[in-house]
């Protein structure tokens, strides 16, 4: 291709470039306000006026934002003999725009750029300067959307889904008979707390870093009545060197939790530690792998690549830590999960969860 052809694409793609980007922005308030429910409940193309009594939002606003919608091909506009314009969201369309659409639902992930651009990108950007980490109280509003997100996976696919496939379902089996399970970077604990329910003879302990999510997992449990759930607020990769934590569980699950930490050899020699012989570990992380050029047919990638510049990145140089990031990749999971002390490592696919991989290892003294 000429220089000249080569320009002219290019230019073209950062019109593309800068239409999507506006796309995503106003796709993320469609989604705050409920738009994208309400349309999805009307059958006919319907006014502006309408769909903005429905939505209990204000029409003009709402006619702006479907003048983006309709532009950026998202809804469908249809002009009465009346010369009113009229919107209809395609089915085919609501199927990955509504919160009825589960693990289809993909517009949940436009309230990502907004929220990481308003609470980390002059951090971010001074850090490009620095080289210094960014610290998680930079980004309250992220993590909580990130935590909704995560608790609603949980919800939907952790007991029916994912915990059967664990070891042939032989870890269920496991569970039913009573064993000891660490959830290791619990957040707010809704996984463990579903675990717990389930599964009454087994004893749970989560631990995680943040003081205020421990709280919230050790509120739940009272809350539910659980007596065998309980919380530790510890840094994973200081359980290493302990020796009161040494071989106390059968089970241990991270839960996307590893890629953030500062020192993520220590928490998976800390994983490694507090398991007993045999015990099973299940590393539940991105889908990706280590090197760029080897993402370079990934369909997400610069999202993916993007959150972890504007969150993960920055979280994990904190204290002069590691710096993973989102996309460390199976490679270099499998050679630290290795480093760390489990001979053997299992990459699987996750069901009904494309964007993560279960890498499964068992401790074999």
């Amino acid at each position: 291709m000429a220089e000249r052809e080569k320009q002219e694409a290019f230019g073209s793609r950062m019109v593309d470039i800068l239409n999507y980007g506006a796309l995503n922005l106003a796709m993320a308030v469609g989604y705050r306000t409920g738009l994208f429910e309400t349309m999805a409940s009307f059958s006919l193309p319907r006014s502006s006026a309408a769909i903005a009594v429905r939505a209990g939002l204000n029409e003009r606003y709402v006619r702006e934002w479907l003048g983006v919608m309709f532009t950026g091909d998202v809804v469908e506009l249809v002009i009465g003999e009346d010369g009113i314009e009229r919107y209809l969201l395609p089915p085919e369309h609501a199927a990955f725009l509504v919160r009825s659409a589960g693990n289809a639902n993909l517009a949940v992930y436009t309230q990502e750029m907004p929220l990481l651009t308003a609470c980390a990108m002059e951090p971010v950007i001074r850090a490009f300067q620095t080289g210094e980490g960014v610290p998680y109280r930079v980004y309250p509003r992220f993590q909580s959307f990130m935590s909704e997100l995560a608790n609603a996976k949980h919800r939907q696919v952790l007991m029916e889904t994912f915990l059967p496939s664990v070891a042939d379902g032989r870890l269920l089996e496991r569970l039913n008979r009573g064993i000891r399970v660490c959830d290791f970077g619990c957040g707010e604990g809704v996984a463990m707390l579903l675990m717990a329910r389930a599964f009454p003879r087994s004893r749970f302990t989560g631990i995680d870093s943040d003081a205020e999510a421990i709280e919230t997992a050790r509120s739940g449990a009272a809350t539910l009545g659980l007596k065998n759930a309980d919380t530790c607020l510890k840094d994973a990769a200081t359980l290493k060197d302990d020796i009161r934590w040494r071989e106390t569980f059968d089970y241990v699950v991270a839960f996307d939790a590893i890629h953030d930490q500062s020192k993520p050899l220590e928490a998976l020699q800390s994983v490694y530690h507090l398991l007993t012989d045999g015990g099973m570990f299940s590393m539940v992380d991105i889908a990706a792998h280590t090197r760029h050029n080897d993402n370079r047919s990934h369909p997400m990638g610069p999202f993916l690549y993007a959150v972890s510049l504007m969150h993960c990145l920055p979280v994990g140089l904190v204290n002069g830590g590691a710096g993973l990031g989102m996309m460390w990749g199976q490679e270099l999971a499998t050679d630290m999960l290795h480093r760390a002390g489990f001979a053997v490592v299992q990459v699987h696919e996750i069901p009904e969860d494309p964007f993560n991989l279960h890498f499964f290892c068992q401790k074999i003294v």
